[in-house]
């Protein structure tokens, strides 16, 4: 009942251009039920042999054969197979992993099983009875002794019933007492048929066995049966073996930064300050765009749009400003314009009462712009009136002005050009219908166009205003009269411009945003050192935890679940430094908020939407995954052999 056969196994190392032969043709045939001692001086080629055997070291000459099939022709994913299905590793050194606890080490290679996770801890509960630490099971183990750290490596090289269990000196670093209660327990294990091959430099050790294999110098010089094998009959295990999945890995991860969780903390703080800096910026940039909005169409209505023709400001003819019917069929066109207003600006007009006058800073005619909501006193201007601004009210009528002005008659005076190009002054009789206390002071354009005809004068829309049906469509409307262009002199330009509170209000809106993106930008330098910070202590963490990623591959881990372990644990830290920033950024927004609505700006100037705490957690994410490219690659790329014998 052959299960193991070596053919001819040569193994060479080469240091310089030197090459020194350790093993130098190894014939051997291992059947289940034997306790195998493999015997002999340091140095001889034992640990040499038993990674060959383990399936740790594929590089050799001859063969192996495990129950018929090569394990020398097998590709890397044949022999993490083997290693997790066929073979149990027990070490000198115990490499049990430091962060997990004894039940967790010996749950790991289960994890690669089609258990369920309720019958994996049974199974493991019970191996760890089996070796006697049923009440450690809780403990790390640095809480144990030499020998129950043994034990733990025992129940975990068990854990998946494999058929061969390979000890590599199991009491090199154990008391007499262990020692005889190790190889008793290696002994009971052989009896259940299995085959176990302890490599061991004490004749003591290889006695306890049923047969020695003497190795010196790379050569079996004997091969002795002590006693009788152990009756073996072939058995099926009762669950398949797989590999570790994302979930697995995942939760090595997890526990690692746990364990080193100080560490940990700090690199989530250090790196959430680049993060928390973006975000608060993006923050900062909406709530001041927001409340220099509201402070700018709280003077204004925000659903209307004054547009004026795109001409060359050096032209001579003053008529290429005006507005023509076919301009206001084509702006009465667009998506959700709802009306189009014909409106009419000047400077400097003068309005005289009795022996009071006052100049107007700007003057326009009477638009949708102007807010009715504004008006403290009458009404909206109709056919031959005039609404006054507030302060062009106190110069004509004083204090009283609310009481005084409404009713009374007015002469307004405006210089403008007569339909023979020449200088003349329209003057207008108007009756004030109410006082308003932002915009400035209008008549209808109606009324201004009789006027002027008085004087020969025919009174031109020299801008229009657009009605736009809801404030969600402005921006739409504005981008759309900005789309009409026109060829002059061969180049194609704007054939209209915004004006106005609407035009100042987007400019600014550009700049604050472009500002703020800026600062973002210049915060974002610091998630350079973020990253460089995450890839150096990954680095760190790949080299403190070589023997971990040794062991599990010796358990039969893929290349593949060694990379996703520290690409999880850089997903923890990304997601933990995203979230933390992302906390702290709008602790501070309520802060800072608090603050300004109780003081005179009584407005909130941070706005951190949700959208900013997604894209913050994204980059802090991505930013660590990046960052973990070059260490889980390195890690992943470890030998299982070097690893478990780097100290």
């Amino acid at each position: 009942m052959t299960i193991l056969e070596l053919k001819n196994v040569q193994k060479s190392f080469t240091l310089g251009k030197k090459e020194f032969k350790v093993l130098k043709g190894i014939d051997l045939k291992l059947d289940r039920g034997e306790f195998v001692s493999i015997l002999g001086e340091s140095g001889g080629g034992k640990t040499t042999l038993l990674n060959t055997i383990g399936g740790l070291d594929s590089q050799f000459e001859g063969d192996v054969l495990v129950n018929g099939n090569s394990l020398k022709k097998g590709s890397d994913k044949a022999l993490d197979e083997y290693r997790s299905k066929t073979v149990g590793f027990i070490f000198q050194s115990f490499h049990l992993i430091s962060h997990l606890t004894v039940l967790e080490n010996v749950l790991v290679p289960l994890e690669m099983s089609s258990l369920s996770r309720a019958d994996r801890v049974k199974r493991a509960k019970e191996l760890l009875a089996k070796v006697g630490l049923s009440e450690h099971i809780e403990k790390h183990p640095n809480q144990l002794s030499g020998g129950q750290k043994q034990r733990v490596a025992i129940a975990r090289a068990l854990a998946n019933d494999p058929e061969i269990i390979i000890a590599d000196e199991p009491t090199g670093a154990l008391d007499s007492k262990n020692t005889e209660e190790v190889l008793k327990i290696l002994d009971d294990i052989a009896k259940e048929g299995k085959l176990v091959i302890a490599v061991t430099h004490s004749q003591q050790v290889a006695d306890y066995g049923t047969r020695i294999v003497h190795l010196a110098d790379g050569q079996i010089d004997s091969d002795e049966s002590i006693r009788d094998k152990y009756e073996a009959t072939e058995k099926t295990s009762d669950h398949k073996i797989s590999h570790l999945n994302f979930g697995d890995t995942f939760r090595l991860a997890w526990e690692h930064m746990l364990y080193t969780k100080g560490r940990n903390i700090l690199i989530i703080i250090g790196a959430a300050i680049g993060i928390f800096s973006v975000i608060f910026m993006l923050g900062l940039g909406n709530g001041i765009t927001s409340y220099i909005n509201d402070q700018i169409t709280s003077q204004i209505n925000p659903t209307a749009v004054q547009v004026t023709k795109n001409v060359n400001q050096t032209s001579a003819d003053a008529s290429s400003i005006n507005m023509s019917n076919k301009d206001i069929k084509e702006l009465g066109k667009i998506d959700n314009v709802s009306k189009v207003e014909k409106s009419y600006f000047a400077q400097s007009p003068k309005i005289y009462y009795g022996k009071k006058n006052t100049t107007m800073q700007f003057f326009q005619t009477w638009n949708a712009v102007e807010k009715t909501s504004d008006i403290n006193a009458g009404k909206k201007p109709g056919k031959n009136e005039v609404i006054l601004l507030t302060s062009d009210a106190k110069k004509l009528f004083g204090k009283d002005y609310k009481k005084k002005a409404i009713g009374k008659t007015v002469t307004m005076y405006l210089n403008t050009m007569d339909n023979s190009g020449k200088p003349t002054q329209i003057k207008v009789d108007v009756k004030v219908s109410g006082t308003i206390k932002s915009g400035s002071s209008a008549i209808s354009f109606d009324t201004l166009q009789a006027a002027g005809k008085k004087v020969d004068t025919d009174i031109k829309p020299n801008f229009v205003t657009l009605s736009v049906d809801k404030t969600q469509n402005v921006k739409a409307v504005q981008n759309k009269v900005k789309s009409f262009t026109h060829t002059e002199k061969g180049k194609e330009k704007q054939s209209y411009t915004i004006t106005g509170a609407g035009a100042i209000v987007d400019t600014l809106n550009t700049y604050i945003s472009l500002a703020f993106y800026v600062l973002a930008g210049i915060a974002a330098i610091s998630l350079i050192v973020s990253a460089i910070m995450i890839i150096v202590v990954l680095n760190i963490s790949v080299s403190e935890r070589t023997q971990e990623i040794g062991i599990l591959r010796a358990i039969g881990a893929r290349k593949k679940d060694i990379r996703n372990m520290f690409i999880s644990e850089s997903f923890l830290i990304g997601l933990s430094s995203g979230l933390f920033a992302t906390i702290i950024a709008f602790l501070l927004e309520w802060l800072i908020n608090s603050i300004t609505n109780g003081s005179s700006i009584n407005a909130s100037i941070v706005s951190i939407s949700a959208g900013n705490a997604i894209f913050g957690i994204l980059v802090s994410v991505i930013i660590s995954l990046i960052a973990a490219l070059s260490p889980s690659r390195r890690a992943a790329k470890l030998d299982p052999r070097d690893s478990l014998t780097g100290e």
